[in-house]
């Protein structure tokens, strides 16, 4: 089944130099961008990372130091990338969890402003995991009864990865979902929104999900000895905290959502004054 856009949506993926999205680096970016019309557009680019690919890392990829030595950094491809991208939606395998934040970083740390709002993410490992537990190799396999066998090219698993999505709205056309809160619906619908809304995992207040919104729209922690408290309330109880994580291997992304809670209760504070 095709899908029905009303704006481009663009399936992209990253082979990198780890899976810590703070501190590790693009290798390589691929881009498939599905118009309105049905036809693709597709950028791959290799990147230098300006830090070694680590052995076990390219042993998962293929990419060598050797291979990006000439390539451009992140930096010099940034505009270009972010051109391409344009406004369209974005999906991906995993791409909420790791793509989209480790994406958003290295776009953080070149200075350019690549806007997410407005964007809607589909998350197609989410919508697999939900219906069928899986890998990507095996969704394909289930899937599209094919074999992926570029494993690990960026291109290749971006390509699957449409494919993928494509076939899901074929297999679970008119089946229904019970979600956690007990309602009834059919979620894998060929609509961009419906698809992004079934692809969140918890309502995120930063990218990677340190920080999620609970059930009244408060900001809470979603890691360590806080986990499930108000944000904001904990920097006021504790700044030390908010000095721990801005000093910490948290994302640039997660830093950005902290600060602005820290300014907004500095800013109420201020007008009670």
């Amino acid at each position: 089944m095709e899908l029905k856009l009303n704006k481009p949506i663009a399936f992209f993926d990253l082979e990198t130099t780890g899976i810590k999205v703070a501190t590790d680096r693009i290798v390589e970016i691929s881009i498939v961008k599905i118009m309105t019309d049905g036809s693709q557009k597709i950028l791959t680019r290799k990147i230098n990372p300006t830090i070694p690919i680590p052995p076990f890392t390219t042993e998962i990829h293929g990419i060598s130091d050797e291979d990006v030595k000439d390539a451009p950094t992140f930096k010099e491809v940034a505009h270009e990338l972010a051109q391409f991208f344009g406004n369209a939606d974005l999906a991906g395998y995993n791409s909420n969890r790791f793509d989209i934040p480790l994406l958003m970083e290295e776009f953080l740390r070149a200075d350019v402003d690549f806007d997410l709002s407005g964007r809607r993410f589909v998350d197609v490992q989410n919508i697999f995991h939900k219906m069928e537990p899986r890998t990507l190799k095996a969704a394909y396999q289930f899937y599209c009864n094919q074999e992926l066998t570029e494993n690990h090219s960026a291109e290749a698993d971006a390509v699957a990865t449409y494919e993928i999505l494509k076939s899901q709205l074929d297999m679970y056309r008119g089946t229904k979902y019970k979600e956690k809160n007990g309602k009834i619906t059919e979620p894998v619908v060929n609509d961009i929104a419906a698809l992004s809304e079934f692809s969140v995992q918890h309502n995120n207040a930063d990218l990677i999900g340190h920080i999620i919104f609970d059930d009244v729209n408060v900001e809470v922690f979603n890691f360590g000895k806080h986990k499930g408290k108000s944000v904001e309330e904990i920097f006021g109880r504790d700044p030390s905290y908010y000095d721990w994580m801005m000093k910490g291997d948290f994302p640039l992304s997660t830093k950005k959502v902290i600060t602005a809670i820290k300014l907004r209760s500095f800013n109420k504070g201020t007008a009670v004054k």
